[in-house]
């Protein structure tokens, strides 16, 4: 039996500076389905839409066409802090998923009391500080032993760990990645990719992941989709994904958008 239906978007338009000389369509009649279980990467040039299609989805703003359907409820006109409820995102700044001037355990206890009315001010109980603990020794990062201090003393890796194990603290119907791993060193965002797979697998989370690698492209998630203009031109799951090389990639992508793909940045890193 197939999963049911998390996310549905269907013709989705984004224009910028509509009805000037310096009008762009940023999301041309975007359709993407996503069953829930599915964790797909994201590829695409400049200016392809990747980023676009997230902040559509998260109610950054709001779209100029289509709808946006979350798990069978119609979520296109709902502003973007009553989305956040049912989303996890993590952003290619590692600072922008945090508090830097608050602690770990404080951090991890806003995350953990995201939609509910509970606020920090009742103080954090033992048992949450030592589920906090666990969850974070799982990271691999020694940062269990570290609760109290303030998350702005972190290195960008150990931020977007934490970052990640918030967005993902109240298993949300979707789990969207942008570029979680771009600022960070090749060693470092290997490690964070792993953490990645790990939160999505075990607690068996719908995920959107955009990365500028085409190899972690290809090495991650069960589904890949490209993204040019403003629409999905390839979209390969499976066994056919786990074949891809990155010259495979290329080679659909000219053949799809009729031209060469241009960003150095995906094809050599």
């Amino acid at each position: 039996m197939e999963n049911k239906v998390m996310l549905q978007l269907t013709g989705i338009v984004k224009k910028f500076n509509a009805g000037t000389v310096n009008e762009k369509v940023a999301l041309n009649g975007l359709d993407l389905t996503l069953h829930e279980g599915d964790f797909v990467t994201v590829i695409g040039g400049n200016g392809a839409g990747k980023s676009t299609m997230l902040n559509a989805i998260s109610g950054a703003w709001r779209v100029d066409g289509g709808t946006v359907v979350l798990d069978g409820q119609d979520i296109t006109s709902l502003p973007e802090y009553k989305r956040s409820i049912f989303l996890g995102r993590v952003f290619q700044d590692p600072m922008m998923g945090t508090a830097a001037d608050m602690q770990i355990e404080e951090n991890l206890a806003l995350a953990s009391r995201r939609g509910k009315r509970k606020t920090l001010a009742s103080g954090i109980r033992k048992a949450e500080r030592a589920g906090y603990r666990e969850m974070l020794s799982e990271l691999g990062l020694g940062l269990e032993d570290r609760l109290s201090v303030k998350v702005g003393t972190l290195s960008g890796g150990q931020r977007q760990a934490l970052t990640l194990l918030m967005a993902a603290m109240r298993e949300p119907k979707l789990l969207l990645l942008d570029e979680h791993t771009a600022a960070l060193d090749p060693k470092t965002a290997a490690k964070v990719l792993e953490i990645t797979d790990r939160i999505i697998n075990e607690r068996k989370l719908t995920a959107l992941m955009i990365t500028h690698n085409m190899k972690d492209a290809i090495a991650h998630g069960n589904r890949l989709i490209m993204m040019h203009e403003g629409r999905i031109i390839i979209d390969v799951c499976g066994e056919e994904k786990q074949k891809l090389t990155v010259e495979d990639l290329l080679g659909m992508f000219s053949k799809a958008a009729g031209g060469e793909f241009s960003n150095d940045r995906a094809i050599l890193s």
